[in-house]
């Protein structure tokens, strides 16, 4: 087995990236990145910010490593939080205030259908790294559904329990861990990724 590091100190996310990358016939042994280990996101998309974390934790570390970047995407703010999802304020809960806040003008749309003005998308970049930080492999995943007025459900992190798919009828909070994994933009990246993944022979 080839150790591989995951570059996230996001617990919710290391869990969520676990979930994918523990299938039996992946020849990797997952490893959380040092907390000091910190790496400055300077890029301007979601996939550049993949890259450049797990290229920077490979070439810190000498390890194959794997990241992803995350975050919303809000119809009505020009497409914010986007990049700067995390940080938008301290905490989930704070995070999620403000989103509200700045979206208190658009009104829900009639049984929760989707409409324009709240449409929003979770988009999801991961990238793979060999140890000498060149990028083997990336992909993106794209998650569309809209903001409701009130949080609903107590499961995942961050916006989940405002972001509502209307395919699946209820908010990424409210649904299952294995449907959120199938229906998720994280989800939609690594349904690309694996197979890509299970073809790299990392002793090579």
């Amino acid at each position: 087995m080839t150790l591989l590091v995951v570059a996230t100190s996001n617990p919710g996310k290391l869990t969520e990236m676990q979930a994918y990358l523990t299938d039996p016939s992946l020849p990797w042994e997952l490893s959380l990145k040092p907390k000091a280990l910190e790496i400055e996101e300077t890029g301007t998309t979601f996939l550049e910010n993949a890259c450049l974390k797990a290229s920077q934790v490979a070439k810190a570390l000498g390890q194959w490593s794997i990241a992803d970047d995350s975050g919303l995407m809000v119809n009505a703010l020009n497409g914010a939080p986007g990049i700067y999802s995390a940080r938008y304020a301290d905490t989930d809960a704070d995070r999620i205030a403000r989103l509200l806040r700045e979206l208190d003008h658009q009104p829900d749309s009639p049984a929760g259908g989707t409409a324009s003005h709240r449409q929003a998308q979770f988009v999801c970049a991961i990238a793979l790294a060999r140890p000498d930080g060149s990028i083997a492999l990336h992909t993106e995943g794209i998650c569309v559904g809209e903001i409701i007025s009130a949080p609903r459900g107590s499961g995942g992190f961050g916006y989940d329990p405002i972001f509502y798919v209307p395919e699946a009828g209820m908010t990424f909070a409210e649904m299952p861990p294995e449907l959120k994994h199938r229906v998720s933009h994280r989800g939609k990246a690594f349904e690309a990724l694996l197979p890509q993944l299970k073809e790299i022979n990392p002793e090579s």
